[in-house]
């Protein structure tokens, strides 16, 4: 292993040493690896990569300005563009903050659904990570495993939302809706599957010569280069470092007293590893998948009864349709949410909250000077943080190499482009 693999100095370049073999590739924005939106500038000597400089700023949208000009309900449906792979996730942790800012502590019922939703998302991300990341490698087959499972969870998503895609699940205080009939059996019935479906994946690919000799030893992170990095979730727990907020910083159901009757915490191991290679980051994702399951599992009999909103005597979440439609109280609440300023009155101040999502800590910085609007709002988003480390990853690597790397960043690009 050479030393630009074991560490992250960057190569010296002395052009004595490479003489006429430098060359400069362009590799992407519309390389299929790249996802048409990341572009590699590559300085190669044959095929050795000898310096990588990262371009951002392909899917630009503004999201953060944009919080400026939304109310704290209206951001979520930005909120699911981030994150486009698992939008329930960022829906959840920016309310998760909203309420940080006005001191709401949400019902017993809302945090179980939280949780479980929070988890199928992690799923959803890592499935098509996994998958994604073998078919830049050639691994067709695993990709369709893991999507096949994927579009079932969006089966879930939709039930309980009305969206597969866009979600905006979530309100200050609660949700938009409650869960359906028959929505826990259809769970079931997906977590029934889903060991086949990891059990595939694992055949496939953690014996596979090619991928083997495509991701050991490739990309490799020391624990000391992740934590100087910034690096959360997946990645850093690939290199050795044991943090995971669910644990360390515990919020919903993975805090002590989640439903108010004295109930310890969901149980769950984190997954760790000290190899800090791609190889490592795909078996730790993988078995995160097994551990959120898991955790669904515990808390799918265990939801407990009652209103899935604070009480709307708080004047903190909207009223139902049947309320507006039918009661001038309703209509009224309805009316001072959204059209003046009276529905919302959050304190003067500043807060951060965050969560462990799937690519690591997702966290939203905002600013309040009272009025119905944030004066500021910042996101804290795992795959800008994550996306740092390219260059040094892939120094002293070959071309085919960075495919991989990539793969096993699971960079989601309007995460940079905020």
């Amino acid at each position: 292993m050479t030393q630009a693999q074991t560490s992250f100095e960057p190569a010296k370049l002395v052009p004595d040493e490479f003489g006429d073999d430098l060359w400069t590739l362009n590799f992407g924005p519309q390389h299929p690896a790249t996802h048409t939106t990341l572009r590699l500038v590559l300085e190669l000597d044959g095929e050795t990569v000898i310096g990588c400089t990262p371009h951002i700023g392909y899917l630009h949208s503004g999201f953060e300005k944009l919080g400026e000009h939304l109310d704290y309900n209206q951001y979520v449906v930005v909120t699911d563009r981030m994150n486009y792979i698992s939008p329930m996730a960022n829906n959840i942790v920016w309310h998760h903050t909203c309420e940080k800012l006005f001191g709401i502590e949400i019902t017993p019922r809302c945090k179980v659904l939280r949780t479980i939703i929070a988890e199928l998302a992690r799923i959803q991300d890592h499935l098509l990570c996994v998958g994604a990341a073998a078919l830049d490698l050639g691994a067709l087959t695993a990709f369709l495993y893991g999507f096949n499972d994927r579009e079932l969870i969006y089966d879930i998503f939709e039930d309980i939302c009305g969206a597969r895609f866009t979600t905006s699940y979530t309100r200050v205080g609660g949700l938009t809706q409650d869960m359906p009939d028959g929505w826990t059996d259809k769970i079931k019935a997906f977590l029934k599957q889903l060991p086949k479906t990891i059990n595939d994946l694992e055949r496939l690919l953690n014996r596979n010569r090619i991928f083997l000799e495509r991701t050991r030893g490739i990309g490799y992170a020391l624990e000391e280069d992740a934590v100087a990095w910034g690096w959360t979730g997946p990645l850093a727990r690939s290199a050795g470092v044991r943090r995971d907020l669910r644990k360390d910083e515990p919020y919903l159901c993975y805090a002590e007293n989640w439903d108010g009757c004295g109930s310890s915490p969901v149980d769950f191991k984190v997954a760790i590893s000290d190899m800090g290679d791609v190889y490592a980051r795909y078996r730790v994702r993988l078995e995160e998948i097994k551990q959120a399951a898991y955790i669904v599992e515990q808390l799918l009999d265990n939801i407990p009864p009652g209103p899935i909103n604070v009480l709307p005597d708080d004047k903190m979440t909207l009223p139902s349709i049947d309320e507006v439609h039918f009661s001038i109280e309703g209509l009224i609440h309805h009316f001072e949410q959204i059209m003046t300023n009276r529905g919302w009155t959050p304190p003067i101040g500043e807060v951060y909250g965050c969560n462990e999502t799937a690519n690591g800590e997702l966290g939203f910085y905002l600013v309040s000077d009272g009025d119905r609007f944030p004066y500021r709002v910042r996101c804290r988003p795992p795959s800008f943080i994550n996306y740092q480390a390219m260059e040094k990853l892939t120094v002293g690597h070959q071309i085919s190499d960075v495919v991989a790397i990539m793969g096993s960043l699971n960079i989601i690009a309007a995460e940079l482009d905020r």
